[in-house]
């Protein structure tokens, strides 16, 4: 009842006040006409748009020169906020302030809109002020709540939703990582990944920001499920008898597998001598007092709910693959003084040397092949030519030549036997064309086989021979053990080599 009283009251204050001002307004007329022309009302304000944060206070200017008893009354829509300097609605955050400045504290999305500003003239005069309120971004949704568990070679879909003003543009990133397509980020509301894999898992986060307040960001972790895979550490494991080997299988799941070793087909147990260990992705098998019978194929299995791996790790005593150690351009015309190392646990037995020129195609084309029957050769024999040919060009020597594509080998034993792990030869390969460049490549035997060849080696002859007046010593030494070595001292024409550990031999 008392409301009502009071919105009443407040009617007629207002009907009161609008009387008056039609009584003034004639008067003003009337005198006007006697009296001489009155000055009116104009606006200094101008019509404007104003855009505030949400929860900041809006303030619009509304100033008039002579005013005089005209009301200037500010309106919203049909709603009148204030009449002269009457406050009307009943909004506690609307007040004036500095004359007919309309102010309004804490801002909220509801008071975006038109403002007007009005002169109660007879023509009535108005100037209109829009407000835009500018809201923060704000993430109200993502998929699955921001936990996601895929399955491996399934498509993906992560969405992300905000609410803003300006309307927010949504960024995803993917925590300590690129996006699986290789960009750093990636600009939409939705974010699709094709045929899943572990390595797309992780956590995704995406990022609302429109310029106004602090960005919003909201994380989605998304588990992929998958079989096993499996990496080996290295595919062949070189040791020899009495070692200990170590072979290792690096094994990813997800559930957690589990991992079995195989020698061939038969599950191996755990011994004093053959040890199992796991440690997070890592699995070992570990061989203690390695036996010739040892050498072999072995296999490590990984199992879970999604499926089964296998991969292979070779067990072998044959020799690594041997490294070349002499410098590629040769000091003589004709011969040329090639070495190398390899590592073995078990004695090399002989060596296998394979040589040739390169050749350009016009070289090739001056030259002329008689093939004969093909020989060994071994290197306590002389050098023999597997073809003999005729050359046009001016030779050095006695020149071997012969096609691009066709290897000399040459057969060199290890006299005597090394027990160094390091080993090593060097030999002078001779008959060998001037300022000619030429490939090798080398094989090393044990008992236990052949090891893989060596990547092709280029060296190359000089063209004039260059006489060593100076001592030279050239040293090379076992990096594992530190006790194979041997020394090579140049003196004039004489070549003299001393070994230790390692076997060289010289023509």
């Amino acid at each position: 009842m008392a409301k009502n009283c009071h919105s009443s009251a407040m009617m007629v204050h207002l009907l009161l006040l609008l009387a008056t001002t039609t009584v003034d307004l004639c008067l003003g007329g009337a005198i006007s006409h006697t009296s001489g022309a009155k000055a009116e009302p104009m606006f200094i304000s101008q019509s404007a748009a104003f855009k505030f944060v949400v929860g900041d206070t809006i303030s619009l200017p509304c100033e008039v020169t002579h005013p005089g008893t005209y009301v200037l009354a500010w309106k919203r829509g049909i709603a009148i906020l204030t009449a002269g300097t009457v406050k009307v609605t009943p909004d506690p955050r609307v007040r004036l302030v500095n004359g007919y400045t309309l102010q309004i504290k804490e801002a909220v999305p509801q008071d975006a809109g038109d403002y007007i500003c009005q002169i109660a003239t007879l023509d009535p005069r108005e100037i209109t002020h829009h407000v835009e309120i500018l809201i923060p971004p704000k993430i109200h949704h993502v998929t699955s709540g921001g936990h996601l568990q895929v399955k491996k070679g399934s498509p993906v879909r992560l969405e992300c939703s905000a609410t803003g003003n300006p309307t927010p543009n949504i960024t995803w990133t993917r925590k300590n990582n690129v996006l699986p397509n290789g960009e750093e980020k990636y600009v939409s509301p939705a974010y699709i990944i094709e045929n899943m894999d572990r390595h797309k898992g992780g956590i995704y986060i995406c990022t609302a920001s429109n310029g106004v307040g602090h960005s919003a960001s909201s994380q989605i972790n998304l588990h992929v499920l998958y079989p096993p895979e499996i990496s080996v550490e290295r595919q062949v494991v070189f040791s020899g008898e009495g070692q200990e080997a170590a072979l290792v299988c690096i094994v990813h799941g997800e559930a957690q597998p589990e991992v079995m070793w195989f020698k061939d087909t038969m599950q191996i147990d755990q011994t004093d001598r053959m040890i199992t260990e796991a440690r997070g992705a890592r699995h070992t098998l570990i061989i203690r007092k390695v036996h010739a019978m040892d050498f072999g194929n072995f296999s490590c299995v990984a199992d879970n709910q999604l499926g089964k791996s296998r991969k292979t790790v070779t067990l072998t005593g044959r020799p690594n693959v041997a490294t070349f150690r002499s410098a590629p351009n040769s000091q003589w015309r004709d011969k040329y003084n090639i070495s190398w190392t390899v590592d073995s646990f078990t004695p090399i037995e002989e060596y296998k040397l394979y040589y040739r020129p390169i050749f350009s195609t016009q070289e090739q084309s001056h030259q002329v092949y008689a093939p004969k029957p093909r020989t060994p050769f071994i290197a306590d024999q002389a050098p023999s030519p597997a073809y003999d040919t005729f050359n046009y060009h001016a030779g050095y020597g006695n020149a071997i030549h012969w096609g691009k594509n066709e290897w000399r080998d040459i057969v060199l034993p290890a006299i005597p036997l090394s027990q160094h792990y390091t080993q090593g030869m060097s030999y002078v390969i001779r008959n060998l064309d001037p300022d000619q460049q030429y490939e090798a490549k080398v094989q090393s035997r044990n008992r236990f086989g052949w090891s893989d060849f060596t990547e092709r080696f280029l060296f190359t002859t000089s063209n004039t021979d260059t006489e060593m007046r100076d001592m030279s010593v050239t040293h090379y030494s076992s990096p594992t053990s530190g006790t194979g070595s041997f020394f090579r001292w140049r003196l004039g024409d004489a070549l003299i080599i001393l070994t230790f550990g390692l076997f060289s031999w010289s023509f």
